[in-house]
């Protein structure tokens, strides 16, 4: 028998199930490890939207919240908790009118103007300050230029002024400003969406001024960002095609974007609360479809990069509801259902980790699918959050070959999904990790877990989930829903997990 130790109460889950549980198996072979599951796969991104910079993270030195150089310390401390690999700045849309110059240089003395008619962008947060925040996480630094609005030149100054030594005038420019040591960029991206907000280009044209850009971005030694193209939108390979046939040595990863909704046009995404099980389903069967969006992506890739030097990065997915007197633009709620949402697509980016090296989430405060919501002085952590917390051991781990055996259904109406998600690796610290979603809001699962070559006796983790579907933190009730303990031990040989409805569970396997 299982034992579970957790507080049902706190769950929200009866003693005796209304309905009884499905068995289904699970086979991992632990000898034969797979590709690495890069840690900038629980990427995030902050784009200058609504609060998620200013106000959700970014409050100054005289506010009263306390911060540190301007960034509100509950919110470092809290994202300091996910081990956040690599951040995503300034955009999206906004980097494609953003001008770095404009965020330089004593904060007093810098223009404020409006972006793309919905945001005041009073440049308070620039470069400096977006890698004082980098420096708090420990994180990587993925920067977007300006394509849309910009030039050549000003984005080979700014990639000069980033990352150049003390020679060079932008150098010493920086050094003035405060930072006479270069920045570290991980990855640059050149442009973003030029499908849409970007500039409305065919891929042809950007791949040419993709050359054209890539050329003059230079920086000494070492010190030179990989460069990201950016890519065609959801299931749209056209521009995969292109630049992977044109940009091939000139480019790290061709990007690509894909939000989840619960209905089926943009303009009825669905609630981000108060949903009927019909948009539980819809919106976890859209989301399932990211893995035939990386598989008409790679195959693409695959007929022009056989090597596998060039990457497909995810870097804006998530959910997206319909505006509901939102706080303010792209605020939305945060439930189990996108807690749920968040660990299907983990499962999806380690089945793919060989061409998927980055993925970040949209977005990381206040906006979208966010790790935390702010009202001044407060802070709440999602389930969205909860979850990538407990997939931090598969941060740089090894990903495991796994079977699932007997996998039940889950079905409403003409929709049908799988019943259970799960993904296997080996993690740094030398533990297999097992990671399970039930996707049914009604019946509990027992897996039966078998793992080749090794005698596993015993499991221990943590679970996500509660009696509503719509399950989600407030102001008021900060901790209506987080991850419990749970274990479960053998018997007579096997191990047997039994995951609740609506469930995500991360467990160690243990010998």
């Amino acid at each position: 028998m299982n034992i579970i130790k957790h507080s049902l109460a706190v769950l929200g889950l009866i003693a005796a199930p209304a309905f009884a549980a499905n068995q289904v198996s699970i086979s991992i072979d632990a000898s034969r490890p797979g590709p690495v599951i890069s840690k900038n796969v629980y990427g995030q991104f902050a784009e200058q939207l609504g609060t998620g910079i200013y106000g959700g993270m970014w409050v100054g030195t005289k506010s009263n919240i306390p911060n540190t150089r301007g960034w509100r310390n509950d919110v470092v401390g809290a994202l300091k908790a996910l081990h956040v690999p690599l951040v995503r700045w300034p955009g999206g849309c906004f980097a494609d009118t953003y001008h770095w110059r404009d965020g330089v240089g004593p904060q007093d003395k810098r223009p404020s103007n409006i972006s793309g008619g919905r945001v005041e962008e009073i440049n308070a947060v620039g470069t400096h300050e977006f890698f004082d925040l980098i420096d708090m996480l420990g994180a990587d630094a993925y920067i977007n230029g300006n394509v849309g609005t910009g030039s050549v030149q000003e984005m080979a100054d700014w990639v000069e002024y980033m990352t150049a030594d003390g020679g060079s005038p932008l150098a010493r420019l920086r050094a003035r400003n405060g930072h006479a040591k270069p920045f570290k960029v991980a990855y640059f991206g050149i442009g973003n969406e030029l499908w849409g907000c970007g500039g409305n280009l065919k891929p042809d044209y950007y791949a040419n001024l993709y050359s054209n850009y890539e050329n003059f971005l230079r920086a000494p030694g070492n010190s030179r960002p990989k460069m990201i193209a950016s890519g065609g939108s959801g299931f749209d390979t056209a521009w995969t095609d292109v630049l992977s046939k044109e940009l091939k040595g000139r480019t790290a990863g061709i990007s690509v974007h894909q939000y989840t909704i619960a209905g089926t046009t943009w303009e009825g995404k669905g609630k981000d609360l108060g949903f009927k099980e019909d948009e539980w389903i819809s919106t976890l069967a859209n989301t399932l479809k990211m893995d035939q969006l990386i598989k008409d992506h790679v195959a693409v890739l695959d007929k022009h990069d056989p090597e596998k030097k060039i990457g497909l990065m995810i870097d804006e997915w998530g959910t997206w509801y319909d505006e509901a007197g939102a706080r303010s633009a792209l605020y939305q709620q945060n439930s189990l259902r996108d807690a749920l949402v968040a660990a299907l697509n983990f499962h999806i980016f380690h089945a793919h980790a060989e061409r998927v090296p980055m993925t970040t989430i949209a977005q990381m405060v206040n906006v979208l699918q966010a790790m935390i919501l702010t009202d001044k002085e407060k802070m709440v952590l999602t389930p969205t959050y909860y979850t990538f917390q407990m997939y931090v051991p598969f941060q740089d781990a090894r990903s495991l070959p796994l079977a699932i055996k007997d996998n039940t259904s889950y079905t409403l109406g003409a929709t049908s999904i799988p019943g259970v998600s799960a993904s296997a690796s080996l993690a740094k610290d030398g533990k297999v990790y097992l990671a399970l979603v039930n996707t049914d809001p009604h019946k509990a699962v027992d897996v039966a877990v078998d793992v080749a070559g090794a005698k596993v006796n015993a499991a221990a983790g943590k679970v996500l989930t509660s009696a509503a579907m719509d399950a989600h933190n407030t102001f008021q009730n900060p901790q209506v829903i987080k991850p419990a303990a749970f274990s479960a031990r053998a018997a007579g040989g096997k191990l047997s997990i039994k995951v609740p409805a609506k469930a995500v569970m991360v467990v160690a396997l243990e010998e």
